[in-house]
Protein backbone atom coordinates (compact mmCIF):
# COMPACT_ATOMS: atom_id res chain seq x y z
CA UNK A 1 0.00 0.00 0.00
CA UNK A 2 1.28 3.52 -0.90
CA UNK A 3 1.99 5.70 1.93
CA UNK A 4 0.90 9.33 1.99
CA UNK A 5 2.89 12.17 2.26
CA UNK A 6 2.40 14.39 5.45
CA UNK A 7 3.77 17.40 3.82
CA UNK A 8 2.59 19.24 0.78
CA UNK A 9 5.10 18.90 -2.16
CA UNK A 10 5.22 21.38 -4.55
CA UNK A 11 5.22 20.47 -8.27
CA UNK A 12 8.72 20.70 -10.34
CA UNK A 13 8.83 23.82 -12.26
CA UNK A 14 8.53 23.68 -16.03
CA UNK A 15 11.97 23.30 -17.82
CA UNK A 16 12.20 25.84 -20.03
CA UNK A 17 12.12 25.14 -23.26
CA UNK A 18 14.84 27.21 -24.67
CA UNK A 19 17.57 25.09 -22.52
CA UNK A 20 19.19 23.97 -25.66
CA UNK A 21 18.89 25.76 -28.44
CA UNK A 22 20.28 23.19 -30.71
CA UNK A 23 17.68 20.24 -29.26
CA UNK A 24 14.82 22.96 -29.26
CA UNK A 25 15.11 23.61 -32.80
CA UNK A 26 16.24 27.40 -32.28
CA UNK A 27 20.25 26.63 -34.09
CA UNK A 28 21.27 24.10 -36.64
CA UNK A 29 23.48 21.39 -35.44
CA UNK A 30 25.52 21.59 -38.36
CA UNK A 31 25.67 23.71 -41.54
CA UNK A 32 27.48 23.06 -44.56
CA UNK A 33 28.68 26.32 -45.43
CA UNK A 34 30.69 25.12 -49.19
CA UNK A 35 28.04 23.65 -50.52
CA UNK A 36 26.80 27.11 -51.66
CA UNK A 37 30.24 28.02 -52.65
CA UNK A 38 31.08 24.82 -54.57
CA UNK A 39 27.29 24.24 -56.21
CA UNK A 40 24.31 26.41 -57.33
CA UNK A 41 21.30 25.12 -55.18
CA UNK A 42 18.45 24.81 -57.06
CA UNK A 43 15.99 23.27 -54.86
CA UNK A 44 15.72 22.09 -51.61
CA UNK A 45 14.27 19.32 -50.35
CA UNK A 46 13.63 17.82 -46.03
CA UNK A 47 14.48 14.16 -45.02
CA UNK A 48 14.62 12.71 -41.97
CA UNK A 49 17.31 10.56 -40.79
CA UNK A 50 17.64 7.08 -39.47
CA UNK A 51 19.89 7.24 -36.40
CA UNK A 52 21.28 5.43 -33.07
CA UNK A 53 20.75 7.06 -30.19
CA UNK A 54 24.29 7.89 -29.80
CA UNK A 55 24.28 9.69 -33.06
CA UNK A 56 21.58 11.79 -31.54
CA UNK A 57 23.64 12.66 -28.80
CA UNK A 58 26.66 13.14 -30.81
CA UNK A 59 24.65 15.55 -32.94
CA UNK A 60 22.94 17.44 -29.96
CA UNK A 61 26.72 18.09 -28.67
CA UNK A 62 27.62 19.69 -32.14
CA UNK A 63 29.51 16.89 -33.49
CA UNK A 64 28.21 16.35 -36.92
CA UNK A 65 30.54 17.22 -40.35
CA UNK A 66 28.59 17.32 -43.73
CA UNK A 67 31.06 18.87 -45.64
CA UNK A 68 31.95 16.29 -47.52
CA UNK A 69 28.78 14.20 -47.35
CA UNK A 70 25.97 13.57 -50.31
CA UNK A 71 23.01 11.77 -51.06
CA UNK A 72 22.52 8.52 -53.21
CA UNK A 73 19.06 7.24 -54.94
CA UNK A 74 19.72 3.30 -54.82
CA UNK A 75 17.16 0.97 -55.34
CA UNK A 76 14.61 3.51 -54.91
CA UNK A 77 16.09 4.13 -51.32
CA UNK A 78 17.47 7.66 -50.32
CA UNK A 79 20.92 7.30 -48.53
CA UNK A 80 23.08 9.74 -47.06
CA UNK A 81 27.25 8.97 -47.70
CA UNK A 82 30.31 10.64 -46.04
CA UNK A 83 28.66 12.63 -43.35
CA UNK A 84 30.80 12.42 -40.54
CA UNK A 85 28.99 12.22 -36.86
CA UNK A 86 31.98 11.89 -33.97
CA UNK A 87 31.44 9.08 -31.48
CA UNK A 88 29.49 10.21 -28.74
CA UNK A 89 32.50 10.26 -25.67
CA UNK A 90 29.92 8.63 -22.63
CA UNK A 91 29.35 5.99 -25.03
CA UNK A 92 30.19 2.65 -24.23
CA UNK A 93 30.57 -0.98 -26.50
CA UNK A 94 27.06 0.18 -28.57
CA UNK A 95 29.12 3.58 -30.27
CA UNK A 96 28.38 4.05 -33.65
CA UNK A 97 30.73 4.03 -36.51
CA UNK A 98 31.88 7.98 -37.79
CA UNK A 99 31.24 7.06 -41.22
CA UNK A 100 28.79 4.86 -41.94
CA UNK A 101 25.91 5.39 -44.59
CA UNK A 102 22.72 6.38 -42.74
CA UNK A 103 19.06 5.88 -45.01
CA UNK A 104 17.08 9.12 -45.10
CA UNK A 105 13.71 8.93 -44.83
CA UNK A 106 11.53 10.64 -47.50
CA UNK A 107 7.91 10.14 -49.27
CA UNK A 108 8.48 7.64 -52.17
CA UNK A 109 6.74 10.35 -54.21
CA UNK A 110 9.42 12.58 -53.39
CA UNK A 111 11.93 9.83 -54.23
CA UNK A 112 10.50 9.38 -57.41
CA UNK A 113 10.67 12.89 -58.10
CA UNK A 114 14.25 12.80 -57.32
CA UNK A 115 15.28 10.16 -59.13
CA UNK A 116 14.52 11.67 -62.08
CA UNK A 117 15.82 15.26 -61.47
CA UNK A 118 19.08 13.58 -60.57
CA UNK A 119 19.43 11.44 -63.83
CA UNK A 120 19.99 14.59 -65.00
CA UNK A 121 23.51 15.31 -66.40
CA UNK A 122 25.36 17.30 -63.91
CA UNK A 123 22.55 17.09 -60.68
CA UNK A 124 23.42 15.91 -57.46
CA UNK A 125 22.11 15.68 -53.60
CA UNK A 126 24.09 17.56 -51.39
CA UNK A 127 23.13 18.13 -47.57
CA UNK A 128 22.73 21.89 -46.48
CA UNK A 129 22.04 21.58 -42.94
CA UNK A 130 21.24 19.06 -40.30
CA UNK A 131 18.87 20.21 -37.62
CA UNK A 132 16.01 19.17 -34.88
CA UNK A 133 12.25 19.44 -35.40
CA UNK A 134 9.82 18.47 -33.06
CA UNK A 135 12.29 16.73 -31.30
CA UNK A 136 13.91 14.31 -34.51
CA UNK A 137 16.95 14.67 -36.86
CA UNK A 138 15.89 16.40 -40.18
CA UNK A 139 18.69 16.91 -43.26
CA UNK A 140 18.18 19.63 -46.24
CA UNK A 141 19.00 18.37 -49.00
CA UNK A 142 19.76 20.99 -52.23
CA UNK A 143 19.47 19.12 -55.64
CA UNK A 144 22.68 21.05 -56.47
CA UNK A 145 24.42 21.45 -59.97
CA UNK A 146 28.86 21.90 -59.88
CA UNK A 147 30.38 25.12 -60.43
CA UNK A 148 33.24 25.57 -62.30
CA UNK A 149 35.83 28.08 -61.48
CA UNK A 150 35.18 31.13 -63.07
CA UNK A 151 31.76 30.78 -61.43
CA UNK A 152 33.12 31.18 -58.06
CA UNK A 153 34.87 33.80 -59.59
CA UNK A 154 31.67 35.29 -60.45
CA UNK A 155 30.01 34.58 -57.32
CA UNK A 156 32.58 36.31 -55.46
CA UNK A 157 32.29 39.07 -57.83
CA UNK A 158 29.09 39.99 -57.17
CA UNK A 159 29.31 39.35 -53.45
CA UNK A 160 31.80 42.10 -53.41
CA UNK A 161 29.93 44.27 -55.27
CA UNK A 162 26.79 43.77 -53.66
CA UNK A 163 28.89 44.50 -49.92
CA UNK A 164 30.50 48.09 -51.47
CA UNK A 165 27.18 49.16 -52.48
CA UNK A 166 26.03 48.61 -48.87
CA UNK A 167 28.60 50.18 -47.20
CA UNK A 168 28.64 53.22 -49.48
CA UNK A 169 24.64 53.05 -48.84
CA UNK A 170 25.38 53.06 -45.28
CA UNK A 171 28.17 55.82 -45.13
CA UNK A 172 25.49 58.28 -47.09
CA UNK A 173 23.15 57.99 -44.36
CA UNK A 174 25.54 58.51 -41.61
CA UNK A 175 26.91 61.28 -43.10
CA UNK A 176 23.05 62.71 -43.60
Amino acid sequence: MARQSTHPTKPNPEKSPRRDPTASGHRDASVNRIASHNYFLLEKFEAGVALTGTEVKSIRNGRANLKDAYGLIKDGELWLLNCHISPYEHGSYSNHAALRTRKLLMHREEIRKLIGKTQQKGLTLIPTRMYFKDGKVKIELALAKGKQLWDKRETERRRTADKEAREAVARGRARS
